[in-house]
């Protein structure tokens, strides 16, 4: 019975030993996790934004040369014109009577020609017989000169009247349609300092332009040509397009801020556009469709040497005979000889490249960037995977993550900092 007891208690040791032996094997198998994306065709574009206002092409307000009272508006708001229509007239009765009492000066004048130039040529003859003296002639000569410039001058504002009562009538100088009407039937205009507004018309709202302001230091990046992306807040589910037509080189200065005016064509054939809207408009510097794509993360990635090297020498514990081609036998070897490469330009990239369970290191050249990936030259092909992070741990331990990080984004402060998991809160 004492040898049995001592035989079970020496077994329950075994099994004991066995089990913690085990146990800390166990616990020291790592595993390997890779985060990876899939190289696939896309598009990769490079914008700025302005600010602009919707304006008809071409927009011509209408007013009035003469003073006077309006007697009658012929069309209203949004009323479609055409180039010689009536749009107003103003009372003609004043400048009637204006052009009247000037066709009367003309009258009182030529009959003073008339008379002058009578005695200029009876004086002429007694002057060639000697009868008169040279100074009654030149008297008569004066008084005829004198009576012709007085008929042209009548005459002159005559014309003068007469087109003043043409200006009257308020005629439309082009096609298109009106926006504004700034008098009423009744209302007195002057036009004494300055010519006064009456009608403001849009030529054709099918094709409009934004005069957007663009920042000085945007400037550079925009040319003629470029396509323009705009929205509306009337319509912000719908996307415009244009293109740059003008750059204009005059600067505007708004609180000490540059900005220059970029002229966008606007085609509206649904005249759903109205002039005034403001519109938030993207110019496309860059852009390049159905191109393959590289994540900028996978660019970035740099595996940690010793966690590169456990995993290969758990690859090459794993598999039963060489390794493939291309592959060092050993993972620490390979760990210390896989390391990027010098690059000769900035074009020149490399990154890790996942095949199956084994991962490799990848030359390859880049192009255009929108900063969240890159345009794959060559090197790699579409359906091609890269690694984003590498992450390993083991049973019962915290996993450690090798990832892309930016040498531009600061670290929180204290995260290099080793935690004590053990660590007990302070007892009261």
């Amino acid at each position: 019975m004492k040898k049995k007891i001592i035989y079970i208690g020496s077994a329950v040791v075994i099994l004991a030993v066995g089990f913690f032996i085990f146990r800390s094997f166990r616990s020291a198998e790592k595993s390997y996790s890779f985060e990876t994306a899939k190289i696939e065709k896309g598009t990769i574009s490079n914008t700025i934004t302005a600010t602009g206002t919707l304006e008809a092409i071409t927009t011509v307000e209408v007013g009035t040369q003469v003073s006077g009272v309006i007697e009658k508006i012929y069309v209203d708001y949004n009323s479609v014109v055409k180039k010689g229509q009536l749009l107003a007239q103003l009372d003609e009765t004043p400048l009637l009577a204006t052009l009247e009492q000037s066709k009367a000066s003309v009258d009182q004048a030529e009959a003073q020609v008339k008379y002058q130039k009578a005695t200029y040529d009876r004086y002429k003859a007694l002057l060639e017989k000697k009868l008169i003296a040279q100074a009654d002639f030149d008297q008569a000569e004066y008084n005829y000169k004198n009576a012709v410039a007085t008929l042209n001058n009548a005459k002159s504002v005559h014309e003068k009247n007469r087109i003043n009562l043409s200006y009257a009538r308020i005629y439309s100088p082009i096609d298109g349609i009106i926006l504004d009407r700034a008098v009423d039937e009744g209302q007195t205009v002057a036009a004494s300092f300055n010519t006064p507004t009456l009608f403001t018309i849009a030529n054709d709202l099918t094709q409009m332009r934004v005069e957007a302001n663009v920042d000085e230091a945007d400037i550079g990046q925009v040319r003629n040509g470029q396509r323009v992306e705009f929205t509306v807040d009337a319509f912000p589910g719908r996307k415009f397009n244009g293109e740059v037509t003008e750059i204009r080189l005059q600067p505007v200065e708004s609180s000490n801020v540059i900005t220059y005016t970029v002229v966008i064509n606007a085609p509206n054939p649904d005249k759903i556009l109205m002039p005034g809207m403001t519109a938030n408009a993207t110019f496309f510097v860059t852009e390049k469709k159905d191109i393959l794509l590289v994540p900028a993360k996978a660019l970035r990635f740099s595996p940690d040497p010793d966690e590169l090297a456990g995993y290969f020498e758990s690859i090459s514990a794993s598999q039963q005979g060489p390794a493939p081609e291309g592959m060092a036998p050993q993972g620490a070897l390979m760990a210390a000889n896989a390391t990027k490469p010098e690059t000769t330009s900035a074009s020149e990239k490399s990154v890790w490249v996942k095949q199956g369970p084994m991962i490799r290191l990848q030359k390859i050249e880049v192009g255009e960037t929108d900063e969240a990936h890159y345009e794959v030259i060559s090197g790699l092909n579409e359906g091609d995977e890269v690694v984003l992070s590498m992450s390993s741990g083991s049973s019962g331990s915290q996993s450690k993550t090798t990832a892309a990080r930016s040498p531009f984004m600061p670290q929180r402060p204290g995260s290099n900092r080793k935690t004590n998991n053990n660590a007990q809160p302070p007892q009261p």
